[in-house]
């Protein structure tokens, strides 16, 4: 396996945009021909659906299920974003559904059609993105320069060091590996993006790197849980996003939303989705991911297939990224969702307690504060999973070259085989997942939250996960030296497991040992109230929410480094 690989540039200076102006960009493109791309995103939508409920009966049954659940959902879980007229339009539908379902078939098919072409048409406005050039430079500039004036006051430590530019964003966020890959199959292709989700900032913190290597702008999935908060609507809007809506999951809403995202890639918009499908409740890496729409990269590659028969299509690339954080403002939150819900397949409400006033307080402290963050940019991947090289080329276990077109070959045909391709999303998912862990970026308060966790928990073997976590906290203590001990256990395995290519960790993780557990303890829950861990008076290790280091412990399960303690 390659080494990751870092491309050097000036960091004031960053990256030369690989696209010459904005009207280049392919988002901006869709933008300008927004009303023709909706129509054709709901046009192909109701195809989709037809053929999933072709009969009368099916139709009708699913637009009364979709009714009931959205009546539902506006009686049990109301957002502010949700349109004032939802309630009305919903009220409507259904009392039509009732009327339509008292016709014949002659009298109520151009009722059915024109209820499913309103449904979907109404999605499709609600999902769409609004890029708009202006906002777009307004938005990137507020970021630049307010974060900018943050560091450096932070930094100096003098009022008048707010108005310099000794230091930007690029001292705080790092932004490691396959950079010059990532640019290059960027020129050549349509690059799908899939991070991990671990918090709301994450949104913002990938629009900024991709600006900040020199990319065009990427067509957003974004969660409509963020648009209740204005500061992160506004940004969101901004930079283009579309808005994924997870308490929707009925099958009109999904098709749209599916067929969206279909044709976007299609038409050559970069896009960027957290697979995931929300921020991850226990701090675990994504290990399952949401298939919907990670397989509409696959969809899409081969329709591009299908219409250039003989001539080479632009091809698509996915690229896992990594984000690594030595702390996460939800996490108390997160946790609590996690350990309710243990051992059940349910799904998680985005609720979120924070407003515009709490985030901008926290991306102060963040700002102003020594903890940084790592963004961790893995290889191309074609939509089968399989590695490519720097010219887009799909590669093979060998190294050797394959050619994709054949995958959705059929008796040399490009052909549609709905069961093949499913099996091809869910390598494209193995593969992604398994990316995340490889090029994960270990950082000290990841390690010293796993190894206090873990040796508190072998102290009580008879005691089940529930019944750990409801020890008091004077019964968690660890002697520092032994702390100390397996720390540099761990941290020596970690080193054996980079040289092997199955994790990477930050330059800081190297050192003296009692340096590397002071950065640690001084960064992981560096803002939570109460820490999940310190030191206390007689020098020993202690926790003051368990709970929350048990969610940073998390970061670093699936290496089996449990297995040394």
């Amino acid at each position: 396996m390659a080494e990751i690989l870092v491309e050097k540039k000036n960091k004031n200076i960053g990256y030369e945009p690989i696209l010459e102006g904005i009207p280049d960009w392919p988002v901006y493109q869709l933008s300008k021909n927004r009303k023709e791309f909706l129509e054709e995103v709901t046009q192909k939508s109701i195809d989709q659906i037809r053929l999933l409920r072709p009969s009368r009966k099916q139709l009708i049954d699913e637009l009364e299920a979709t009714a009931f659940r959205e009546q539902n959902r506006l009686k049990r879980n109301r957002w502010r974003v949700d349109p004032k007229d939802e309630p009305r339009f919903w009220s409507r539908i259904k009392n039509e559904l009732v009327e339509l379902s008292s016709k014949t078939a002659e009298n109520g098919a151009k009722k059915e059609e024109d209820l499913l072409h309103e449904i979907v048409q109404r999605y499709a406005n609600e999902i769409a993105g609004s890029f708009k050039p202006s906002s777009y430079k307004f938005a990137r500039e507020v970021i630049k320069f307010w974060f900018g004036r943050l560091l450096n006051g932070a930094r100096v430590k003098k009022f008048g060091a707010y108005f310099r530019n000794q230091y930007t964003l690029r001292d705080k966020i790092h932004i490691v590996g396959k950079v010059k890959m990532l640019r290059a199959l960027a020129k050549q292709g349509t690059v799908v993006m899939v991070p991990t989700h671990f918090s709301n900032l994450d949104s913002i913190l990938i629009g900024w790197v991709i600006h900040s290597l020199g990319l065009p702008a990427f067509l957003y999935g974004a969660g409509l849980n963020l648009f209740n908060i204005k500061i992160f609507a506004y940004f969101m809007n901004s930079l283009g996003a579309y808005k994924v809506d997870r308490r929707k999951k009925n099958l009109p809403y999904l098709e749209t939303l599916r067929m969206y995202s279909n044709l976007a890639i299609q038409k050559g918009a970069h896009s960027l989705f957290f697979p995931g499908g929300t921020r991850s409740r226990s701090g675990l890496i994504e290990k399952q991911l949401k298939l919907g729409l990670l397989s509409t990269a696959v969809e899409a590659q081969r329709n591009l297939y299908r219409e250039n028969a003989t001539g080479e299509p632009r091809k698509i690339f996915v690229i896992p990224v990594t984000l690594n954080y030595h702390f996460v403002l939800e996490a108390p939150e997160l946790i609590e969702d996690y350990l309710q819900v243990k051992g059940q397949d349910r799904y998680f409400a985005e609720q979120d307690s924070y407003g515009s006033f709490q985030l901008i307080k926290f991306m102060f402290k963040f700002f102003t504060k020594g903890s940084s963050i790592s963004v961790s940019i893995g290889p191309g991947l074609d939509v089968m999973g399989n590695y490519v090289d720097d010219n887009g080329n799909s590669l093979d276990a060998n190294g050797q070259r394959l050619n994709p077109r054949e995958y959705f070959m059929t008796n040399g045909q490009v052909t549609i085989d709905k069961q093949r391709e499913n099996e091809y999303t869910r390598m494209l998912s193995a593969k992604v997942v398994s990316e995340y862990h490889r090029i994960n970026r270990v950082f000290a308060s990841h390690l010293v939250a796993f190894v206090a966790f873990e040796m508190l928990q072998r102290k009580f073997p008879k005691l089940d996960l529930f019944g750990f976590l409801r020890l008091p906290e004077e019964d968690l203590e660890i002697p520092y030296e032994e702390f100390k001990t397996t720390f540099k256990k761990i941290r020596k395995e970690i080193y054996h497991l980079k040289e092997k290519g199955k994790v990477y960790h930050a330059t800081h993780l190297k050192g003296q040992t009692d340096i590397v557990i002071r950065r640690g303890l001084d960064n992981v829950g560096i803002f939570h109230l109460k820490r999940p861990l310190l030191k206390n008076k007689k020098g020993n290790i202690v926790t003051q929410d368990l709970n929350v280091l048990y969610y940073y412990h998390n970061r670093l399960v699936g290496y089996d480094l449990e297995k040394l303690i």
